[in-house]
């Protein structure tokens, strides 16, 4: 089961406000990114040590059939059926409502852990008159502010409980995710991939759970692909779909060291596209485009790839220096050269840089092009040094770093890209106070 908890509930409860509390927070946040379906998000909480996926639904209205309503409730049931526990959230200064009740009857058929949460409980006479909310036959309740984080704490306590921090894969190789849309080819590259000599393909013992993982070594070449093309594919909107996939890739890029994101070529990049690609920025994974279907494009002339690549990177600038790879997965074109891109963009996130070399770079660039003044006054820098992370990290350190506006850091960035080979890996710089 799934390190994801989802919270469900009618409008205007507070929903999102308890998922900013549980993302947003100093000790507990990790990352947060718009969806790609209206407003599901999709974050990481940490709390006890443990780590697991948050998803804010929509508000569910049980049998209307507006269109829109209707989408949010089959996307509410598909982040239920992916979640390993349940949030019911309900409004203490409305009380129990018919909705309340038609959301609670479908919970109580669900074989899931679910913790009934009153919210707006910020004073005694609010908590008294919550405990109606008993009525609801939920024996794990729990009564918060979400938008004071009142209550919160045992809320977290209890889901931690449910959170089984699941073991890294135990071993050394590359680990890539196969992400994307659905239909734009991800089974179809797995299988050009591993489909030739089945039996130098080994699948790691012990990952029965979805994603899949297979250790593919073929032609000198090692590494773990973890697969996400499995979507369990509902009778629903196209957009229940889009639910599954994203949740699918945020459990996915977890586990891997690079994200192999496949877009249409016919279709060309689109919102989910970018939602998974700032994901695997953030969490500082490497990232590799693969545009599928290439075969199937018409007119093809001699620049339209170069035409094409221009366009994904103006789409996803500022992290634009990303390899784009054009293939058929049905015709086994090019595969190979993205399973170099992979690799390379492996490699290039574990690039280390020494201290002296970075020092002298610095010193190049600042006095090419000066920091802007703020106030009247210039930051002054002294030295820079990569951090020990496992991913590319670099800390400058400045007289004051109030005084470095984020599009210098942005132009640092930059120019390190241009010295250094950096491509397919995300860049972190962080200002720091030379005392």
């Amino acid at each position: 089961m799934s390190n994801i908890v989802a919270i469900i509930g009618r409008p205007n409860v507070g929903k999102s406000t308890l998922y900013n509390r549980l993302v947003g927070r100093r000790d507990a946040i990790t990352d947060d990114f718009s969806g790609v379906t209206r407003d599901r998000k999709y974050g990481f909480c940490e709390w006890n040590g443990k780590r697991f996926g948050v998803v804010d639904t929509g508000g569910f209205v049980q049998g209307s059939e507006d269109i829109f309503e209707a989408a949010i409730r089959n996307q509410v049931k598909a982040a239920a059926e992916e979640a390993a526990v349940l949030i019911f959230m309900v409004d203490a200064q409305t009380g129990i409502t018919d909705l309340d009740d038609d959301i609670a009857k479908w919970l109580r058929r669900v074989d899931k852990p679910v913790y009934l949460v009153v919210n707006k409980v910020d004073n005694h006479a609010s908590l008294m008159d919550a405990n109606e909310f008993w009525a609801l036959g939920f024996e794990n309740t729990f009564f918060v502010a979400s938008i004071s984080g009142s209550g919160t704490g045992e809320l977290l306590d209890a889901i931690t409980d449910h959170i089984v921090n699941e073991p890294q894969l135990e071993t050394e190789l590359p680990k890539f995710a196969i992400v994307g849309r659905p239909n734009v080819g991800k089974s179809s590259l797995t299988n050009a991939l591993l489909g030739e000599e089945r039996n130098i393909v080994t699948p790691i013992a012990g990952t029965t759970r979805d994603p899949i993982h297979t250790e593919y070594n073929k032609f000198g070449k090692s590494f773990v692909l973890i697969d996400t093309a499995g979507i369990r594919k509902k009778t629903k909107v196209e957009e229940d779909l889009e639910f599954y996939s994203v949740m699918r890739a945020i459990r996915a890029l977890e586990e891997s060291d690079v994200c192999m994101l496949i877009i249409d070529a016919t279709q060309g990049i689109e919102g989910q596209d970018l939602s998974i690609l700032s994901l695997a920025q953030k969490r500082h994974k490497g990232v590799v485009i693969l545009v599928n279907k290439w075969d199937l494009m018409e007119g093809k002339e001699t620049n339209t790839a170069r035409d094409y690549e221009a366009l994904i990177k103006k789409r996803i600038a500022p992290f634009n220096d990303v390899p784009v790879v054009f293939i058929s997965a049905t015709e086994k074109q090019r595969i190979f050269h993205a399973v170099e891109a992979a690799l390379g963009a492996y490699e290039n996130r574990k690039r280390r840089i020494k201290t002296s070399q970075l020092n002298e770079f610095m010193q190049e660039v600042v006095e090419q092009t000066p920091p802007p003044s703020v106030h009247g006054r210039f930051p002054k820098f002294k030295y820079v040094t990569q951090l020990p992370t496992d991913f590319p990290a670099f800390a400058f350190f400045v007289n004051n770093p109030n005084y470095v506006r984020d599009s210098y850091k942005q132009y640092l960035e930059n120019q390190i890209r241009k010295r250094f080979d950096f491509k397919g890996a995300p860049i972190e710089i962080y200002i720091r106070s030379k005392d």
